[in-house]
This record gives structure tokens, sequence and C-alpha cells, in this order.
């Protein structure tokens, strides 16, 4: 299982949400290319940029600091937030993202995911409560059940499925074992666990979890490495394997 250290951006600051909430954020940081490279000299095989801003209004805030650090490091860049055409998505390649993230759009127009999953790497953000996945920054519900949801991909290209439970999200407070388990279990796609992580021993229950002969493919931490519960060159210690690093077939 990979470690992918998370960096949200909010009004160009490195902040993390409690629980999703935009009115409970706190700044970290606000050279997010500084942190990047941070987290690229402690061992970090990716990293995980979410454009806050855009996953709320559909503007693409932060686009300017995503290719900043896109060029600054020379691991792959995973980006999400307000990624919901074809424009938004290029602009993100073009700017030097590995691989994007949809979200809202995954659930609003699945056809659009397919599309662009033919030629470029593509995982689907699956934020939920409880089983209710969430669109438009985690503010609202779509009334579609997660397990569904995550099944209905199969077929279509997408590399990962990032699964992240709003309620534990921020929270330091352990990962949803029981949601994961039932997404690893109901697809063949790779599974990659946000939400909840705050000690070493939280990584080392994900690195363990098994369904049906699979594993996780990957944690995305924030708060926990950004409060100093463990370093990212500690967790990368922690795990194993190299999933995700390698190119896209054919490519």
């Amino acid at each position: 299982m990979e470690l992918f250290p998370a960096i949200d951006l909010l009004g160009g600051n490195c902040v993390r949400l409690y629980q999703g909430d935009y009115e409970q954020s706190k700044v970290y940081g606000e050279d997010p290319v500084a942190q990047a490279l941070a987290f690229e000299s402690e061992g970090a095989s990716w990293i995980h940029v979410v454009d806050l801003d855009a996953a709320r209004t559909g503007e693409p805030t932060n686009r300017a600091a995503i290719g900043a650090i896109a060029e600054a490091v020379s691991v792959p860049v995973q980006t999400g937030g307000g990624v919901r055409n074809l424009a938004s998505a290029n602009a993100l390649f073009d700017l030097g993202v590995t691989r994007v993230v949809v979200g809202t759009a995954a659930l609003e127009d699945p056809e659009f995911v397919r599309r662009l999953a033919a030629g470029h790497r593509v995982a689907v953000g699956l934020d939920a409560r409880g089983r209710d996945v969430a669109v438009r920054g985690w503010k609202e519900g779509s009334g579609r059940d997660l397990i569904e949801v995550a099944a209905s991909f199969a077929s279509d290209g997408v590399e990962a499925l990032i699964v992240t439970e709003i309620g534990r999200d921020g929270t330091l407070e352990g990962p949803d074992t029981t949601g994961l388990a039932s997404v690893l279990e109901s697809t063949e796609i790779p599974v990659v666990a946000s939400g909840g992580v705050g000690t070493l021993a939280d990584l080392e229950v994900l690195d363990r979890m098994e369904r049906r002969g699979r594993s996780l493919a990957a944690v995305i931490v924030g708060r926990a490495i950004y409060e100093g519960a463990f370093t990212v060159a500690e967790a990368v210690a922690s795990l194993g394997g190299t999933w995700g690093s390698a190119p896209k077939a054919g490519e």
C-alpha cells in the first residue's frame, strides 16, 4: 500500500477541513510548492492535491499553484476538485498533472468519465456520509449508494476509486474500515483509502486489510502529517509496494 500525502488548497494556502466543513478549516502553510518538495524529499512516491475552491464552486482558483507543484516535483501528482468537464481535466493534464480525480461529474455525467478514462489516467473520488455519496465539495448529498456507485465504474478504464468517509476526514479518529472493506469487496478497481488516519497503527490496519484476496492500493493522509503524529518518512517506512507509479498500459 502506497502513501499519498495530501495538499488541500484553499485560497492558495495548504489547509485541512474538519469533516468537510469549509467553515472549519485550518491553515498549515502558505507555500504549497515547498510542502510538496518536502513530501517528496521524505520519500513520497505521489503527491495528492485538491483544489477545494474549485470543488465548491467549479472555479479553478488554485490552478497556478497546482501547475507549480507539478513542475517542481519529480514524482507524479494526482489532482482533484472541480473537474467537471473535458476542458477542466485537460487544463490539469496540460499543467503536468499525472492523474485527475473526478468527483461530482462522475455521478452527474458518468459518460464523461468513460470518455476521459479512454485516453487519460483517471480516478473517481467517492466522498460519502455513511453510504450516501456527496457532491459539490461535500456540500450536497446525491442520494446515491456508495457501493452501487463504486460498482458502476467496473468496465470504464478508471485507475482507482478514492473513498473518503466525510465524517472521519480531518478528525484523526481512525479510518472507516467497515466502509472501505465493503468497497474493496464490491469492485476490482484499485481502492485508495482517505479520511480519519491519525496514527501509524491506523496505517498498519489498512495495510493488512484484505477482501477476496485484494488489498487497498494506497492511503491519502493529510492532517496526521501536518499535526506531527508521524512523518511522511515514518509512514513510508511502515508501508510497502509501488502501486500507481507504473505507467498505464499502452503508455
